[in-house]
């Protein structure tokens, strides 16, 4: 549990550093990028220990589909929320897919 928690912190921050900007089209480049690099420092801070944390409770391929299904599921807040687009009927058709892959790495053999 502590690994997702950890993970969820991480994305959160990671969607911040990589979307956050385009609500500020109109601030430089140069300046959006470094005020990425530095939001993606505390994902780092978050992530890095998630994965060492949860590596031996999960396979290193359990792990990353953790890591993107937390990812979807923050970015569909985030983009629902923050960047107010529509989330249509398409988009949660892909993520139930993906979710499906979900039950193929977790499932016993």
């Amino acid at each position: 549990m502590r690994t997702v928690l950890l993970l969820l912190v991480s994305n959160i921050f990671m969607t911040f550093a990589w979307y956050g900007h385009l609500r500020f089209r109109e601030v430089a480049l140069w300046k959006v990028i470094l005020v990425s690099w530095l939001i993606a420092f505390f994902e780092y801070c978050f992530q890095v220990p998630a994965n060492r944390i949860g590596y031996g409770q999960f396979s290193a391929f359990q792990l990353k589909t953790i890591q993107e299904v937390i990812t979807l599921t923050v970015f569909i807040g985030f983009s629902v929320l923050y960047l107010r687009e529509e989330l249509k009927w398409n988009y949660i058709v892909g993520f139930v897919l993906i979710l499906a892959a979900v039950f193929f790495v977790f499932k016993k053999w």
